[in-house]
């Protein structure tokens, strides 16, 4: 199976401006392709992925993939999907930003090779360019009326929309344009919301090499969507960040793992590198033996180990397996902080009666209750049963020093931190 075709399978192409001219120039030679994202975060989130996954796809069939970071356009706001001005950042936070998304994408491509990803800032080509070459050299090239027909804009004409958002698709123009004289790069690929952006670009560079033979392509991703029509890549706690800080490995791992039936086999598609056989083995499963989730199993895995790494990986996997036994003792403090981050917790005053720490944790509501609750059985220390209403907790129930697991039923943890 080809590339288009693998790609046509997995589902993930949308839209191409010129499907047989791309399919004939793949056939014929290793090109240059590039996707960016804009830094309006310090972190990407799942949202962003399938498009660079896509890019790591050509790099892996021998093209040559351009990550570009937006420190110029990043200072201006794309209106796509908007429906009203954004918030402009500071260069400084854009910065700050830019070198939080590079770290990320350096996860996903090789850099080493001959098809070596090259990262790129456009910042570096649009930053010091001055207003009178923009205007005379690169806007004279794009009317009004053209702009006006994109939908981006369009949208916006009745709510307002400020001359610096009316010319960003200009600016991702430019970057394309750049892109093509200076590193050879033949197409631009994006979500769906890019189409606009995307043919501006394609609209540039023909009119700039008008007197040349010139020939460039774009193609679009669709938007991931669920099953059930709730939006895609948002936990309970948010958006699910590639930034281990703002989403652990764990909580990474558990938002795949949790994934339903009826997404699983699309989201093996669209966001993991395995072969149709094995994701086609993993459909079987679903439909066979759906209890033992080795779909969502195998999604988990495959997208912590390539964000987060293998030790991660590994790390989430120990903290699920030890939170579903409930024999939470063999983990360490950093586990229990990944694993409890949302946990109600309670720093104790050195309490060392339970029954006590109950209470004033507000595990319990009375002494009385507190202590029904340990001789039922109820109560459990780092995943020990306790039964005994006189237990005095010791240094020994403090795990690396630091933490305290309680658990009142099946279900209710509560993190004691000292």
């Amino acid at each position: 199976m080809d590339l288009l075709q693998d790609l046509t399978w997995r589902g993930i192409i949308y839209q191409q401006t010129d499907e047989e001219g791309l399919k004939d120039l793949l056939s014929k030679e290793s090109i240059s392709l590039y996707c960016g994202a804009d830094p309006t975060a310090d972190s990407l989130h799942i949202g962003h992925l399938v498009p660079f996954l896509t890019l790591r796809r050509f790099q892996q069939h021998g093209h040559r993939p351009i990550v570009l970071v937006g420190g110029a356009t990043g200072l201006i706001g794309d209106p796509s999907g908007k429906s009203e001005e954004r918030k402009l950042l500071t260069l400084e936070t854009v910065q700050e930003n830019v070198a939080g998304i590079k770290k990320q994408l350096e996860s996903i491509f090789e850099f080493d090779g001959d098809n070596g990803a090259i990262m790129v800032n456009n910042y570096d080509w649009a930053g010091s360019m001055d207003i009178v070459t923009f205007l005379r050299d690169i806007g004279k090239h794009i009317g009004v009326n053209y702009m006006l027909a994109k939908d981006t804009i369009a949208s916006r004409l009745e709510t307002g929309i400020s001359f610096t958002e009316f010319t960003y698709t200009i600016l991702q123009a430019l970057d394309f344009n750049h892109l093509y004289d200076h590193h050879n790069c033949k197409l631009q690929i994006g979500g769906s919301d890019q189409w606009g952006n995307i043919t501006s670009g394609l609209e540039l560079i023909r009119k700039m090499h008008a007197d040349e033979e010139s020939k460039a392509y774009g193609l679009t991703i669709p938007l991931v969507t669920k099953a059930d029509g709730t939006k895609f890549g948002k936990s309970e706690g948010g958006s699910v960040w590639l930034d281990p800080e703002k989403t652990t490995p764990y909580e990474f791992y558990q938002f795949w793992i949790n994934t339903a039936d009826a997404d699983v086999l699309k989201y093996l598609k669209y966001f993991t590198f395995l072969t149709r056989e094995e994701i086609e083995q993993l459909e079987q499963s679903v439909q066979d033996e759906p209890h033992l989730r080795k779909a969502q199993k195998a999604l988990a895995e495959e997208l912590t180990r390539l964000i987060h790494g293998e030790e991660s990986l590994q790390q989430a996997i120990k903290i699920s397996q030890a939170l579903f036994s409930g024999d939470v003792s063999s983990l360490s403090a950093e586990e229990i902080k990944q694993g409890f981050k949302d946990v109600p917790a309670y720093t104790s005053q050195n309490e060392e009666n339970l029954v006590d720490l109950l209470v004033a944790a507000k595990i319990s509501p009375s002494k009385r209750q507190a202590r029904e609750d340990i001789a039922n059985g109820a109560v459990s220390v780092n995943g020990d049963k306790i039964m005994d209403t006189a237990y005095a907790l010791t240094e020994n129930d403090r795990i690396d020093g630091q933490f305290t697991i309680i658990r009142r039923g099946k279900k209710k943890y509560t993190l004691i931190k000292y």
